[in-house]
């Protein structure tokens, strides 16, 4: 007997010591977990994402804070972003088709959201970047600007107009807040921000006028802002408009090669320029880019090259950044060590922002879903929590800031859907305004 339970001792021992020979004894090795699907991995980040929206959003109107740091889950609680709700907006439709909510428990959000809007500080019909959520009045963004923001409202009104269509064939209620949002889309006054002139003004103050005079031309995040405005069925602008001021009366092409990529389109004056990958996301979340073409620039095209771009230099990475490769690229506008900067491949920092390669996940699916895999199965403790990706981190500074921001947070989840199913792009793509306002100004459209 009691030789036996020394052999038992002894084989217990020799599993537990790990001894490193080959004819070592394993008993009940830890089962590994199955890798996700790629189906599952773009839905479990959809979901989790999500949440930032759903029960990170502003507790009393229900719309999208500004940011959310877990560090400090209080500050700038009541702090609304317009820009930011237009895409929560959209977001929530993603929620309901996804079965993340009920459709009556997103409805009812909608609702609450839309009924904020109507009553908010709106300056000829536009919303400031900024709303106080308790009690609907301008926070001032920086010290002149206390009014309209024109291109936050144009993000605002896309999520709008995605959820008028969306509810437009329901049921009596959601019928009713389609209306609700109709009539808020119509009382957007974008020919008031022409200032007279012919190229649309990105702010305008009861307190301070035009005194930012910050004018909305060449490559941006802001095509968005021309194409509602043109289609407009109350306030629309002349097509002379979209020529002169998006287009700089055409001096917005150029034909120029970036890291192997052609570009098109310039930034205001800078040829060949590639800016912060939102530009390629912020005004495609309802505006489709597939086979969309002026006589400017395919944005298809222009926007696969974009993110290529992007791609190929933290490929190449010239600075020698740690980590930088074909699994973690993307530079966009986010937080930074020293606050938040507008990452580009001109102004590159070290820091990664995931919504840069998870939103271009329709110009490069496969790019994005390596590096999704990547920064979930890899680095996952360090750059994931309670609404999926952290909005930035930087390897190569040891810097993995547990914050998110609302700006960023949304493209990943429309974007994701819009590679998946169409679903933002065909609901706002759906609207007769918007197809009115294309072909008023020139455009071939899917």
């Amino acid at each position: 007997m009691k030789y036996t339970v020394f052999l038992i001792l002894l084989i217990v021992f020799a599993c537990s010591s790990g001894g490193g020979g080959s004819d070592d004894i394993i008993v009940n090795p830890p089962a590994q977990s199955p890798k996700l699907t790629d189906e599952e991995l773009l839905t479990i980040i959809q979901k989790q994402t999500f949440g930032y929206f759903w029960e990170g959003a502003e507790v009393n109107s229900g719309a999208a804070r500004e940011r959310f740091y877990l560090d400090d889950p209080n500050l700038d609680s009541h702090v609304v972003a317009t820009g930011a709700t237009g895409f929560g907006l959209m977001v929530i439709v993603t929620g309901i088709e996804r079965g993340f909510i009920s459709r009556n428990e997103g409805v009812a959000r909608i609702g609450k959201i839309l009924s904020f809007l109507e009553n908010a500080d709106r300056f000829h019909g536009v919303w400031p970047h900024w709303l106080d959520g308790t009690t609907g009045k301008t926070i001032p963004f920086s010290a002149f600007d206390d009014g309209g923001d024109l291109v936050e409202t144009a993000f605002l009104a896309q999520g709008i107009l995605s959820v008028r269509q969306y509810l437009n064939n329901g049921n009596d209620s959601e019928k009713l807040l389609a209306e609700k949002a109709d009539i808020l889309w119509k009382q957007i006054e974008w020919s008031w921000y022409l200032n007279g002139g012919n190229t649309l003004i990105w702010h305008w103050s009861p307190n301070f006028g035009w005194q930012i005079n910050l004018p909305i031309k060449g490559y941006n995040e802001a095509l968005i802002v021309y194409v509602l405005a043109a289609s407009s069925p109350t306030f629309q602008i002349p097509p002379e408009a979209y020529r002169m001021g998006w287009a700089d009366n055409g001096n917005i092409k150029t034909e120029s090669v970036s890291f192997g990529q052609r570009i098109t389109l310039k930034h205001n004056g800078n040829p060949g320029s590639v800016g912060p990958l939102f530009w390629a996301h912020y005004s495609y979340l309802g505006l489709n880019p597939h086979n969309l073409v002026d006589e400017f620039a395919d944005y298809w095209e222009q926007n696969m090259a974009h993110a290529r771009v992007h791609f190929n230099y933290a490929v190449a990475n010239p600075k020698r950044f740690f980590g930088y490769g074909s699994d973690t690229w993307g530079l966009t506008a986010s937080l930074s060590m020293t606050g938040y900067e507008a990452h580009n491949i001109n102004n590159d920092l070290g820091v990664i922002a995931p919504t840069a390669a998870l939103s271009s996940y329709p110009y490069l699916p496969v790019e994005s879903l390596r590096m999704m895999r990547h920064l979930y199965e890899d680095l996952k403790p360090s750059v994931w929590g309670k609404f999926g990706f952290y909005d930035a981190f930087s390897q190569q500074n040891n810097w993995f800031p547990q914050r998110y921001i609302g700006i960023d947070q949304g493209p990943i989840v429309i974007m994701i859907e819009n590679g998946r199913s169409g679903l933002l792009w065909n609901l706002f793509m759906g609207s007769s305004e918007i197809q009115i306002g294309l072909q008023k100004l020139n455009f071939s459209f899917p």
